[in-house]
């Protein structure tokens, strides 16, 4: 039996099974793909075909809109400013994703998802299709690593698979996918992910490096 974390079709992180043996195992995997939320993520441009100057300029009227009495439209003196995560969560970009507090938190400086433009920035550079899958992995590892203690423990994916089924497996069932996810991804036998054992874990999800992104 071989149990992955992954990114679905859908561009968001999933658990999935492979090989399953059991009628418990079959239908917890239906109840997951079934309630994947498919928010049809991508990105519209890349730096090959636009000049840096030209996707920050972008990128900046985005900022702008989200906050106009916050952000001033001329930026070039790099004014120090930030946008709370009330809004920042609800970017049509962002707003379906189960994860939206979590993605946002990630970039913020302060870990409360208040973002300056820089972070902004940062957030889709690493979200669009272009970026290393390398990085892509530290991010999504901060983003599943809810306690902040850089490991991924049995609370931290029980979460992540909670927000995945909106809730609608049953306890049992959460508790039988993370201690497989778990069993099978722990190289060091610690009975938590470390960013080693999770970045080798995806390198048998295909479909992460071209999923993990958002569209602006």
């Amino acid at each position: 039996m071989k149990w992955v974390l992954f990114v679905d079709e859908h561009a968001l992180p999933c658990f999935k099974t492979y090989n399953s043996t059991t009628a418990q195992i079959r239908a917890t995997r239906l109840k997951i793909e079934k309630n994947s939320l498919c928010s049809q993520f991508g990105f519209l441009f890349k730096e090959s075909q636009m000049c840096k100057s030209v996707l920050c300029s972008r990128l900046h009227g985005r900022y702008h809109e989200l906050a106009p009495h916050l952000v001033p439209m001329d930026y070039t003196n790099d004014p120090e400013c930030k946008i709370p995560p009330a809004l920042i969560v609800n970017m049509p970009e962002l707003k379906e994703n189960p994860f939206r507090n979590r993605i946002v938190e990630s970039f913020s400086e302060d870990g409360q998802g208040n973002l300056s433009f820089n972070e902004f920035v940062d957030m889709f550079s690493v979200l669009s299709e272009t970026a290393p899958r390398e990085l892509k992995a530290i991010y999504a590892f901060k983003i599943y690593d809810y306690n902040v203690d850089n490991y991924l423990c049995k609370e931290d994916l029980e979460k992540t698979l909670n927000k995945l089924t909106k809730e609608e497996l049953t306890p049992e069932e959460v508790e039988l996918v993370c201690e497989k996810t778990i069993e099978e991804a722990d190289l060091d036998g610690d009975n938590k992910l470390s960013f080693a054992d999770f970045e080798n874990m995806i390198t048998r999800a295909p479909d992460f490096l071209s999923t993990f992104h958002i569209r602006i």
